[in-house]
């Protein structure tokens, strides 16, 4: 058995065609196309479509019209509950029992499907719905996803969301898209999997920092003072989000198309945000010389998600939009390589011993006797 890793940190377990994040240069390729040439300039449907066809087109399909299998007023369970649900309602069929011509049209037409849920779950059930002919004359999945949700949106909360999915559309082997493939290589139904990769996606260690950013944005406001409040926070203990990546040695790409995308659009809360950015850095590296701790994506995506008026507590719901890309293009790679994922654990529990030995033993045996 080879060295144990915690947390399988730097194991290689795959070997991918689909994405690059090149922690040294700090960089992100999809299918070896820099996000740089993505953001601003192609949209989420095609982009979809890069990482899961390896060509733009046909892309993410539109989503189909549909009530809202669960309504309980929380967003993640929604989409996770629903997402899961598809597999009953639609008869989708274990991928294992699957071409990979019928996989692709199940994964895209569930993705499209998840975001349509997430979209009426953020309305609320209590509001009518937007009439389907009004969604079908958007342009960009983003748009879609908007007037479902609000019904006319701003041209540039459009944009603003659009820039946002694409940079975080994938991200290599984090914790859902790993939760994901697990799923596919028992060769469940593609409804099973995504399910899946939003539950791992609920906790806070991933994908909800953009909403803790926000807090940190709004303290400087409210004191004008972003050297300041960086140091009170440092000298306390306390940890500034939005700085640092287990993967990138160099700012995160994602963060500086995230910032320029921000300027171009006029967020209200870019200047701040830059002076607390240039804060936090100076600060950092003047007292961590020997780590490197970058801006990385979450702190604006927090800025882009909050000029898109999204309320902090459905951050990560926008971030399972974005993340469909990629666990899209990731389930149908483990459906072709039809490896079940079985990695090994090494015990290190206590030695052969009889079963008196253990604590209670004495009276259950004896009370059973």
């Amino acid at each position: 058995m080879s060295d144990f890793k915690p947390g399988l940190e730097g194991v290689v377990a795959f070997e991918t065609e689909i994405a690059e994040p090149d922690k040294e240069g700090g960089s992100l390729r999809y299918r070896g196309v820099d996000i740089e040439e993505l953001v601003g300039h192609v949209s989420f449907c095609p982009v979809w479509g890069l990482l899961v066809d390896n060509a733009f087109s046909p892309g993410l399909p539109p989503a189909e019209p549909l009530d809202l299998p669960v309504s309980t007023g929380d967003v993640r369970v929604d989409a996770q509950s629903g997402v899961a649900a598809l597999g009953a309602r639609w008869g989708l069929r274990p991928l294992l029992d699957i071409s990979d011509e019928q996989a692709r049209e199940d994964v895209g037409r569930a993705c499209a499907q998840l975001l349509a849920i997430i979209a009426t779950s953020a309305r609320g059930a209590d509001v009518p719905a937007v009439p389907q002919h009004y969604v079908d004359e958007a342009k960009t999945a983003a748009e879609a996803f908007l007037i479902r949700w609000r019904g006319e949106p701003d041209p540039r909360h459009v944009k603003a969301l659009d820039a946002y999915w694409v940079s975080a559309a994938e991200h290599g082997m984090n914790a859902s898209t790993f939760t994901a493939r697990v799923i596919a290589s028992t060769g469940a139904d593609v409804g099973a999997a995504l399910s899946g990769a939003i539950g791992a996606l609920s906790g806070p260690l991933h994908g909800g920092a953009p909403a803790r950013v926000l807090y940190m944005i709004e303290e400087v406001e409210r004191s004008g003072d972003a050297e300041g409040y960086v140091k009170s926070v440092l000298d306390r203990h306390g940890r500034l989000m939005g700085f640092g990546h287990r993967v990138y040695r160099a700012e995160d790409p994602r963060a500086r198309v995230l910032r320029r995308t921000a300027k171009e659009l006029g967020a209200p809360r870019y200047e701040v945000a830059l002076a607390l950015e240039t804060a936090a850095l100076a600060e950092l590296r003047a007292r961590r010389p020997d780590r490197v701790l970058e801006t990385n994506v979450e702190f604006w995506a927090a800025i882009m998600l909050d000029f898109a008026q999204v309320p902090a507590d459905i951050t990560p719901a926008m971030f399972t939009c974005a993340r469909t890309a990629g666990w899209a293009a990731h389930i149908m790679e483990q459906k072709r390589t039809g490896r079940l994922i079985r990695p090994s654990a090494r015990y290190i529990g206590p030695a052969p011993r009889p079963v008196r030995d253990v604590q209670g033993a004495a009276e259950i045996i004896d009370g059973d006797a």
